[in-house]
Parts: structure tokens; sequence; C-alpha cells
């Protein structure tokens, strides 16, 4: 057995260019296209050591926000003086730790440790977890449309995704606007799926943004007449009423995506047991850890359910390798002429771009050890805002 050690987290920044955050709000969700921008973007990384020298890392993608970082250095202490063997074990004291709060800053742990057993046995955390695929078929998830010259009408939104269909990809997904314009919105939908509806899986996530549930479910019956795979998180409950969406369910023949906003295996089968999804969402960050994650996938396998994994990153990758339940990887967020605003911290080649799709519409997994990523520790050292080091004895 390996004890741990040392726990490390680093908190950098990287500017996004042709980014702004117009509503002013903190979150990646309120990012969207403005030329000419550069937007300061903070995330943090986890470092992992144990007594025998391996280490095992990660860099927070979509949940390297102060609130998750600062559950991340509430945690860490209670890592040390612990086996990094005992994943199921830790999992169980450290959601318990963090009962009060959100869970956010359970997961970056936990996928740093997976990524030392991956390194500490000279596999990928895909064998570790049993993974069967190498390529996974991804889908074009949209930034929020703005008003400044990117996605600013829905001839926008059908010209980006034309450009996404040329680079190989065969599902697209759109986030609206932040207004909640149901008119907007709809049209918004409709004229997508009437010029790539025929050749591409399309998807719809208005993220919380629709005002009424009558709005709501406007949305869905255009959804139902333009053929849309997915509605996800339509409306102001922020993504959590069981009860609102088994309602929107029992009224609109598109399937409802949920649970993006539901944190962790419990809650989840609850609100699936309560009719309120067709389809689960699960994040390996968001939900507590690669291990996390799995036992959400078994749970919508176990009751015949498709598990949705929510955004990138190579933990992401790995997960939906091991799963049969699921559809379609999400490379989130992209736009015309901006980034992806993940961190640009990988050595080894490893990207969440727009254009790391291949033509078969698929990304690869990484087979090196651990995570199969390389990072660039001088670039994040180089960044740094803050170091927080924990050790044992």
């Amino acid at each position: 057995m390996s004890v741990i050690c040392r726990v490390e987290i680093h908190e950098f920044g990287f500017d996004a260019r042709n980014l702004g955050s117009p509503h002013g709000a903190g979150g990646i969700g309120g990012i969207s296209y403005r030329q000419g921008a550069t937007t300061r973007i903070g995330k943090y990384a986890v470092r992992i050591e144990t007594e025998d020298g391996c280490r095992g890392e990660y860099v927070t993608h979509w949940v390297g926000s102060a609130a998750a970082c600062a559950q991340s250095r509430m945690l860490a202490p209670h890592l040390l003086g612990r086996h990094a063997e005992h994943r199921e074990g830790l999992y169980d004291d450290l959601k318990r730790e963090l009962r009060q709060f959100d869970h956010m800053g359970h997961g970056p742990l936990d996928i740093a440790l997976w990524d030392w057993a991956g390194k500490r046995h000279g596999c990928s955390v895909s064998v570790l977890l049993g993974g069967y695929r190498s390529r996974l078929p991804a889908y074009a998830s949209t930034y929020h449309g703005d008003r400044a010259g990117g996605l600013d009408c829905k001839e926008a939104y059908a010209a980006f995704a034309e450009q996404c269909h040329e680079l190989g990809y065969r599902a697209f997904k759109i986030h609206g606007w932040n207004d909640g314009n149901v008119g907007e919105e709809v049209d918004n939908l409709l004229h997508v799926a009437h010029a790539v509806g025929d050749r591409m899986t399309l998807m719809i996530d208005p993220a919380c943004e629709l005002r009424t549930f009558a709005d709501t479910l406007r949305v869905g019956r255009a959804c139902d007449d333009a053929g849309y795979f997915w509605l996800e998180d339509p409306y102001r409950d922020s993504g959590v009423s069981a009860f609102g969406h088994r309602k929107l369910r029992e009224m609109i023949r598109t399937p409802i995506l949920q649970t993006e906003h539901v944190r962790g295996l419990e809650p989840k089968a609850d609100f699936l047991v309560a009719g309120g999804t067709d389809l689960l969402r699960s994040d390996p960050e968001y939900d507590m850890g690669i291990t996390g994650a799995m036992k959400i996938a078994h749970l919508g396998e176990a009751l015949g359910v498709d598990v949705e994994v929510h955004a990138c990153g190579p933990a992401h990758r790995h997960v939906m390798a091991a799963m049969r339940n699921t559809n379609y990887y999400e490379i989130a967020l992209v736009g015309p002429d901006c980034p992806n605003a993940v961190p640009p911290v990988y050595a080894c080649g490893y990207s969440d771009q727009l254009d790391c799709v291949g033509p078969d519409g698929c990304v690869p997994v990484p087979d090196g050890p651990g995570l199969g990523v390389t990072y660039d520790w001088d670039f994040i050292q180089t960044n740094r805002t803050a170091l927080h080091v924990f050790e044992h004895g």
C-alpha cells in the first residue's frame, strides 16, 4: 500500500482572446464571443504524491472556480496518511465532509487519485475501468449567443453548424441567448434544424434561461417539430425540479436530459425514479470524481437509461470509454473565431479545441499511463497565483 504524504493545489490563470463576459458573470457559462476582448480565466491544478514518489495529477477544466478550489483545499488534509489505493473509502469520507456544500471540490482530488493509480500500474485509467473503445463520437457545444458579431442571430448559428459539419462533427448543440426570449429561441432552433437537421444530430440546452414553464413548453414543442435529440436544462428552476420536468415530459415527445445541477449518485437516482428525466447527466469533475461518475453510469445502466457525460477533458474521455450507455462526447464550449476556454496546459498534443475532432467525427481516448496526458508545469508555475501545500508528518 502507498501512503499519501503530500497534496499540492496550484491556482493559476490564463488569457482567452475574443471572449468576454457581457453580463459580468464570473462562471464559464457567462462567457461569450467578443471580438478583440481578452478574458483572464482562473483554474487550479492538483498534485497528489505518495511516499514511494508516485504522483497523481489533474488540472481542472469546468470546475476550476474559486468556490470549488476552496472545497478542494478543505478536503486535501483528509487525504494525508491515507492509502492512495483506497479510492472507494476516500470517496465515501470526502462525500461526507462536503455534506453541507455542493461537492464541486471533491472531483479533482478523486481524478488525481485515478491518475496516480494508472501511473502506479503502468496503464491508462480507461484500462483500469475496463474501457472498450479508443474513439468517441463528439458533438460541438456552442457558447451562449451574443450581440457582438459571433453567434448573434439564427443565421450565424446555422453557419457555425455547417462549419462544424465540415470539420467532421455529426452532432451539434445550441446554447441560446441569456435573455430567455422564447420567440428568438424557437426561431433559432427551427432554422438550424432546417439548415443541417438532415445531416447532424441536434440538441438544445437553454441552460436554465427560459423564465416560465409555458415558455419551456413552447420550446419543447418546437423541438418535437424539428426532431431534436434532447432538450436540456430549459428553465429557471435551475434544473432541479423533478416534478416540473416530469410534467414537461408528459407534454412533449423530445427526450429530456437533466441532472447536470443535481450533484452525485443518490439525488440523481431520486430525480430519475421520480420521472424527472429521460437521460441522466454525469461529470467526473462535478459528481465527485471518476469514482462518482462510474456509479452514475451504472445507475443508469441498471434502469435502462443512457447517461450523457457533461463537458470535456481527459477524465471525461476515460469514463466515456468504459460506458456502454452513452452517446456523445461534448466539446464545450466552442464558437466561431474564439477558443474553447479550457486551460492551455497540455504538453503532449491533447486538445479539446474545436478542431480536435477527426474526419470520423470522433476524438481519441488517451492511452498513456494514468490520464495519459502530460501537463506543462512550467506554464502552470509561471502563471500561478497561489500555492497550497499539505504534508503528512
